[in-house]
């Protein structure tokens, strides 16, 4: 062999062991967040539902559950997605040379963008549609009972939807473009499945845009009820002393039933005496927590929710005011600036920490958000007493909030970093009035939801400061006296 045939041997191995080593951490890092989330779904699944008499239902629970864990794997990978894209670039430009991060390159990245890509399109589209109707199904009728005869109706429950499904988007398609849908016709995988998840991720984004506002001003509310609030702020014995008299109203009622005329639900009755005993626990560790976590936790806690929320709605009118000077701000696919070149942030390493830590910030804001949302409060999974399709329902929001997040972060303008692969592939991302008027909106609702809630605070406040929530409310059905009757 000559000298040339070996630099290109070398050449083919060093990319087959590029490769493989792609291969390696992907797998490894899809791994770890599988068994987390494993450990996470078995927290909430009801455990009546996996022990069942009949073994059939409890195979079934037992493959959606797997399936689901799958799904919210994929999740949890697009949250962390654009995160570990910000913070890849800065390390390769802080230590370009290093030894031990040659594994840190351009192809792992936009590997992991497809590979999110390629994992959202197959939870949304088959695997959570099957899992629904895996749990669902009983057989056709007249066919053998067992799993088999489950799988095959669910087969075909899954193919009538996929058509329908995919009519629809083509329907669609065809009236915003006649030539896209014959394309999409011609070339499934290319351009159909792209534009099916592009419209899944509009939808995301609209449903960010009002989970987020909301989310961002029940922040303080549910950090105050997690965190020991200073004593000026919250009498913690006025709370037990409630707590215990009304455990003590409750038990004599359930040990004396026969002195109350009234018939009583004795079981809930005891569920409320439980309720009850867990919150004077929580009140007891409340009251046993230290001055520094009492006095300066809280408040610090509070200081940290109210500069991030304000960073972030200052970020969102940047953004818009860059948007009317100039058009070149608007949120584009890639622009030929690969990883490891160019910060993407004007104030360096930090700025991209803060990017990071605004996007964590304003994704936790939209989970709370959502499930605070009256909408979508059936949802809200509970501590091993959750049914397999709520678990299903859930991981199927999760996934549409995560997977639009890389798009919702590069719409409101968190970060000037590139969306990678398909996601750069959307077409709404170029339509200036469009990304504006969403920017305006999400700006606005923030406003409005965190001026509301504040005054609400304040409102409560100087209501009960005044005693006015002591006074009696009028009952209904006895009509008030007139004069003459009260001066006679």
């Amino acid at each position: 062999m000559e000298a040339a045939d070996y630099e290109v041997l070398s050449v083919r191995e060093q990319l087959f062991h590029e490769r493989v080593r792609e291969c390696i951490i992907s797998i490894l890092l899809f791994a770890t967040l599988y068994i987390l989330c494993h450990i996470f779904l078995t927290r909430f699944k009801k455990p009546t539902e996996f022990t069942t008499v009949d073994d059939e239902d409890a195979t079934v629970n037992k493959i959606a559950l797997e399936l689901c864990t799958f799904t919210l794997a994929v999740a949890l990978g697009a949250v962390l997605l654009l995160p570990f894209s910000i913070i890849s670039n800065e390390v390769l430009l802080s230590l370009p040379r290093n030894y031990y991060i040659q594994w840190l390159n351009g192809s792992l990245i936009h590997g992991l963008w497809n590979l999110v890509f390629l994992f959202s399109n197959l939870s949304l589209i088959f695997l959570m549609p099957f899992a629904y109707f895996f749990t669902e199904s009983e057989g056709f009728a007249g066919s053998r009972k067992g799993v088999l005869g489950r799988v095959y109706e669910t087969v075909v429950m899954l193919m009538l939807l996929t058509l329908l499904v995919l009519g629809m988007v083509w329907v669609a398609s065809a009236i915003v473009d006649n030539k896209a849908s014959r394309e999409s016709l011609y070339d499934f995988w290319e351009y159909y499945l792209p534009y099916l998840y592009s419209c899944i991720s509009f939808l995301g984004v609209l449903l960010l845009l009002v989970c987020t506002p909301l989310g961002l001003a029940r922040m303080f509310s549910v950090t105050g009820k997690l965190l020991v609030k200073p004593r000026l702020l919250e009498d913690l014995e006025e709370q037990l002393n409630c707590s215990a008299f009304e455990e003590a109203a409750l038990t004599r009622r359930i040990c004396n039933p026969t002195s109350c005329w009234l018939p009583l639900d004795m079981e809930l009755l005891h569920r409320q005496v439980l309720a009850l005993q867990t919150q004077r626990v929580l009140l007891e560790k409340r009251r046993k927590a230290s001055a520094w976590q009492r006095n300066l936790g809280y408040p610090l806690a509070m200081l940290c929710l109210l500069v991030l929320t304000g960073l972030s709605v200052l970020i969102v009118a940047i953004h818009i005011l860059e948007l009317l000077i100039d058009e070149a701000a608007m949120p584009r696919g890639m622009q030929g600036a690969s990883l490891g070149q160019v910060s993407f942030s004007k104030l360096g390493s930090f700025g991209a920490i803060i990017q990071v830590v605004l996007i964590f910030y304003l994704m936790v804001s939209s989970v709370v958000g959502f499930y605070s949302s009256p909408l979508f409060w059936s949802l809200r999974p509970r501590w091993h007493d959750t049914a397999m399709t709520q678990i299903i329902g859930n991981c199927v929001c999760l996934l549409v909030l995560s997977s639009a997040l890389p798009v919702f972060s590069r719409t409101l303008g968190l970060t000037r970093f590139d969306l990678l692969g398909d996601f750069g592939r959307f077409n709404w991302l170029g339509n200036f009035y469009i990304v504006f008027l969403y920017n305006a909106a999400f700006a606005g609702l923030t406003t409005l939801s965190l001026v509301k809630t504040f005054t609400a605070a304040v409102r409560a406040e100087l209501i009960r400061a005044f005693g006015l929530d002591r006074l009696p409310l009028p009952v209904s059905g006895f009509p008030r006296a007139s004069r003459k009757t009260q001066h006679q």
